[in-house]
């Protein structure tokens, strides 16, 4: 959920310590930005492996063994946002439902620091914290288990050649619809108007239904929405945001 111009290339460097059986996943973002606050480093050390889902990347879970959800969260239904920024968003949504359990996905170490001091400032208990690629948690997430997942103001790649690098694509939409429930919701907010000409393209060839009801739906916001910083700059410089909603079919 980064800007584009920050963003870098990253990819394993060698086979050496790639693990074994692993798929040979292109990484387009950024890991680290600027140096962490000392705050933000003590959040890290102390707090995120307390609010890990379970076994996730493959040097821990070579086997890709399901995560046990029902020990996680017990009964609660599960949400999953894909690529949290700050963590606002991801906060809020835990904080006014606390009957639900959420895992959240963000390679961005500095993202993740920032959504650990928001989460001990809430109190919210009801968060899941996989600091990596959301491609290496739909490989260990059950099929159908998932209520309700949040795509919001994801990497835009505005050059037609980096589209493919964007999430709207079959190599992410595909593993998704898989853990989505039917009847899910898929939420997807975005400033840039050939993201949502992609979305709409390519997330109903993967078993959705987009819910617009009139010409406005997908420019106003949702009922619960809170304002991200993402959207508070696209605001800033001009960009008009659009909402997008889609139920799995």
């Amino acid at each position: 959920m980064q800007p584009a111009p920050d963003l870098v290339h990253l990819v394993p460097m060698s086979t050496e310590n790639h693990p074994s059986g692993a798929p040979w996943r292109n990484f387009y973002g950024r890991f680290k930005g600027k140096g962490l606050r000392p705050s933000q480093q003590t959040y890290l050390d102390e707090d995120l492996a307390k609010l890990s889902p379970g076994p996730v990347d493959w040097d821990v879970n070579p086997d890709r063994e399901p995560l046990d959800l029902k020990s996680l969260f017990g009964d609660r239904d599960i949400w999953l946002e894909i690529g949290f920024g700050g963590g606002e968003h991801m906060v809020h949504q835990a904080v006014h439902n606390p009957g639900i359990g959420l895992i959240g996905c963000e390679p961005y170490i500095n993202g993740v620091a920032m959504l650990l001091g928001k989460i001990r400032d809430s109190g919210a208990q009801n968060i899941a914290v996989h600091p990596g690629d959301v491609r290496d948690m739909f490989d260990v997430l059950p099929e159908n288990s998932v209520s309700r997942a949040f795509l919001l103001y994801p990497d835009p790649w505005p050059k037609k050649r980096h589209h493919r690098r964007r999430f709207v694509t079959p190599g992410y939409l595909e593993p998704l619809s898989r853990v989505l429930k039917s009847g899910a919701i898929f939420r997807v907010a975005t400033d840039i108007p050939d993201y949502v000409r992609q979305t709409l393209e390519e997330v109903p060839r993967h078993g959705f239904t987009w819910q617009a009801e009139r010409p406005a739906d997908w420019r106003e916001p949702w009922n619960d929405w809170i304002s991200t910083r993402y959207e508070q700059k696209a605001l800033r410089e001009g960009r008009r945001p659009h909402y997008l909603t889609f139920v799995k079919n």
